[in-house]
């Protein structure tokens, strides 16, 4: 049975969300001191969590990048603030999707089985860990790490997803809508700027390793990663 730790400072909705997901067989924690987040998070080991925006002291985007420290887990902000910005600094802490109060709970429940199955998995058989290579890059991507020239990073899931989807496809170009089909099963309710907060931070970390300008912007198509100059 799957863990879901729930930080929400309404306790009627944080019931609610409770009540309902236990019905689908996943057990619930809920924070009910805002000074123990980390401590809360520890003691549970949660497969995914749900975390408000607006908080008792520290806002959700601080307890995100502080879960981060230690977990690659999914992280879904659940808020009433609807404004992009605060869509795109979710992702940036750290999150992994943003959904907006007041939601429809299949809408969660969807998002969270969405998230888990790509997070652990669940679709794979093999015991083998998987690896891919290219231009002396290697993505594990089980794992959330890239790794050259004896460097490493650690990824988001969906870093993961997208770099691995990119590598596969090394030299072509992989279209926008590609993308964000693979990294969101209902990327209706995706802002379109979403992917290019993906696409920078990847960028970042694969210059942080050495490897800068390998993401090319291909304008009206998509997006290539080019490794052909790389050596192992």
């Amino acid at each position: 049975m799957e863990t879901i730790l729930i930080v929400e400072d309404d306790a009627k909705l944080a019931d609610l969300l409770s009540s309902y997901l236990s019905k689908y067989d996943f057990h619930t924690v809920i924070v009910d001191d805002f000074n123990r987040v980390l401590e809360t998070f520890e003691d549970s080991t949660p497969s995914l969590v749900l975390l408000d925006v607006n908080l008792p002291r520290y806002d959700g985007f601080y307890w995100c990048r502080q879960l981060r420290k230690s977990s690659l887990c999914p992280i879904l902000f659940i808020s009433a603030r609807d404004s992009g910005m605060d869509q795109v600094m979710a992702l940036e802490n750290g999150g992994d999707d943003y959904i907006i109060k007041p939601f429809q709970y299949e809408v969660v429940l969807a998002k969270i089985r969405s998230h888990l199955r790509r997070a652990y998995g669940s679709y794979a058989h093999s015991q083998e860990e998987r690896k891919l290579q290219a231009g002396g890059l290697t993505l594990y991507p089980e794992r959330y790490v890239i790794q050259h020239n004896g460097l490493s990073a650690e990824l988001t899931q969906k870093e993961a997803v997208l770099l691995e989807t990119l590598l596969l496809k090394e030299g072509r170009v992989v279209s926008r809508e590609r993308l964000l089909d693979l990294m969101w099963e209902d990327q209706h309710f995706i802002d379109d700027n979403t992917l290019n907060v993906y696409i920078t931070r990847v960028r970042k970390k694969l210059k942080d390793l050495g490897l800068d300008d390998i993401v090319e912007t291909i304008r009206g198509a998509g997006y290539r990663l080019s490794l052909s100059g790389e050596t192992p």
